[in-house]
């Protein structure tokens, strides 16, 4: 007579487990379980042995240890006739089926109330060395840690004469190797937070977790998919509401997260327009409305099919101005009046994305470039300054207008790539030169922007993510009528370049702070 068919089933999750360990009892398998789970699976009515009863020891330190046990680690490490005689001597029953998943840990820890306790107590120990146990001897057996996975499986045992084939066990395994990989990472991530250690670990576990896959990469014929990185924090671009719109591609979200962040960086109301990865427009007013209509004014051929980003509530009169000036591919805000939502549903290709109210304290995290075979780390650029801060070099002082613009600018250079040249005025942006080799040429395409959208530079200020190495960018500034220049500092040739500001009757003001973008 062969051995019964056993399945050890111990979740959290209960999803769905007790359909799964209903189909698995009528075809036959004998389930094993512990604690809530052998409880649950009894209130609905399915026959279960409990763990304590194949060990015959029982569960201990509040549940702790439970299935920490030789005779269950060799049923799910046991290599069949290799081991069948050792087995045998010792009482020991093979597991063919394997059903786990962990202490909730990652939704504790969610919870702003939680403990230190809390967060230990829901570290998970016994799941864990099973799953790896079972994904390791994945040639003798199968191990599901996804309750999406239930149903295929009794599909499975269904028609295939009670058995899973090889590389439907192998595919579970290296799913359920992630799923512990990404459990310990989460884990490690929040100690890592509760400790006062280097920012800059000499180990650095991440977890991912695919959210979507995406239309396309960068360009169509490059997949693409979104994951998610630790524990999903609310009102953030990556937890936000679609609330209408086609699916977000790859760079609809790489130039959304470049406007959600440069919007939250401004005085409210204030709007952002992203094209390409970089603002094209951007503006703070006494409504959303003005602040759309100040940075759409910046560059408004730009402007058409970009990314416009609020960190303000978006009403009908606004939405309406919009959909008079352009077509947009997204619109983000921390939320919109339902009329408004009423305007962009005439055009339902439109991505409409609620973020919800942010928060003011934003946690220090940090960016990630691939090089080859390696990963570059760095903290986020969210360095400030205040006016306070603000040191001026030159004979000519600042007006607190020209300051507010001043401190406009700055704010918006730091999501410019480099090189960087951003003019400004009367609280919005009126020309912006990115990415050039040259900041020479930065500051032209700058004022070729401005001059092409009509916008008088007379008095405006200019922001250099980086210092001037020669007096050259200056000097094509004061040509453009530009009064204030605020930049880093920090070149050898700072004398040259403050003597060409006072040469032109200009102010410059030095933050100290670069903020170079790649």
């Amino acid at each position: 007579m062969s051995e019964p068919i056993r399945a050890l089933i111990s979740v959290s999750d209960k999803s769905g487990v007790a359909e799964f360990a209903k189909s698995l009892v009528n075809l036959g398998v004998e389930i094993i379980s512990t604690g809530g789970t052998a409880k649950f699976l009894r209130d609905n009515g399915i026959h279960v042995t409990d763990v304590s009863e194949i060990t015959g020891f029982p569960e201990i330190m509040d549940g702790r240890v439970k299935t920490l046990h030789p005779l269950v680690h060799g049923g799910l490490l046991g290599r069949g006739n290799d081991d069948k005689d050792l087995m045998n001597k010792h009482n020991i029953k093979q597991i063919n089926i394997l059903a786990v998943n962990l202490y909730p840990f990652e939704k504790t820890i969610s919870n702003p109330n939680s403990s230190l306790s809390d967060a230990i107590e829901n570290i998970d120990i016994g799941g864990p060395s099973m799953i790896r146990s079972a994904a390791k001897n994945h040639k003798f057996i199968t191990v599901v840690v996804d309750p999406q996975d239930y149903e295929n499986i009794v599909k499975e045992l269904k028609s295939n004469n009670l058995q899973i084939n090889k590389s439907k066990r192998a595919s579970l395994a290296t799913k359920a190797f992630a799923y512990t990989a990404c459990y310990d990472a989460n884990i490690w991530n929040y100690l890592q937070g509760q400790s006062e250690e280097t920012n800059f670990p000499e180990l650095w576990p991440i977890a991912l977790k695919r959210l979507d896959t995406l239309r396309y990469g960068e360009n169509p014929h490059q997949e693409a998919a979104l994951y998610l990185k630790g524990i999903e924090s609310k009102n953030t671009l990556i937890a936000s509401k679609q609330l209408q719109g086609k699916a977000l591609s790859f760079n609809n979200l790489s130039d959304a997260n470049t406007a959600y962040d440069c919007v939250q960086s401004l005085e409210k109301p204030a709007c952002v327009i992203v094209k390409h990865a970089n603002p094209c427009g951007a503006a703070a007013a006494k409504t959303s409305l003005g602040a759309y209509q100040k940075a759409y004014a910046c560059d408004p051929t730009s402007a058409f099919g970009g990314i416009i980003a609020f960190n303000q509530r978006v009403n009908a009169s606004t939405a309406n101005e919009i959909m008079s000036n352009q077509f947009v591919e997204v619109i983000l805000a921390p939320s919109f009046e339902s009329e408004a939502i009423k305007i962009f549903s005439a055009k339902p290709n439109i991505r409409v994305i609620e973020y919800g109210e942010t928060s003011s304290s934003r946690s220090i995290n940090y960016s990630m470039q691939q090089i080859s075979n390696g990963m570059l780390v760095q903290e986020t650029d969210r360095a400030s300054i205040t006016k306070s801060e603000i040191k001026c070099v030159t004979k000519r002082k600042p007006t607190q207008e020209e300051i507010v613009d001043a401190l406009l600018a700055w704010k918006v250079v730091r999501f410019v790539k480099s090189n960087a040249i951003v003019y400004g005025k009367n609280n919005a942006t009126l020309g912006i030169g990115a990415g050039q080799m040259s900041r020479i040429m930065s500051a032209q395409i700058a004022g070729q922007k401005a001059a092409e959208s009509k916008l008088n530079l007379n008095g405006a200020v200019m922001a250099s993510d980086a210092f001037f190495p020669f007096r050259d960018g200056i000097d094509v500034a004061a040509d453009l009528g530009v009064k204030v220049v605020i930049q880093p500092g920090g070149s050898i040739r700072d004398e040259e370049v403050i003597a060409a500001a006072n040469e032109h009757g200009m102010t410059m003001l030095f933050t100290g702070i670069r903020h170079f973008r790649h």
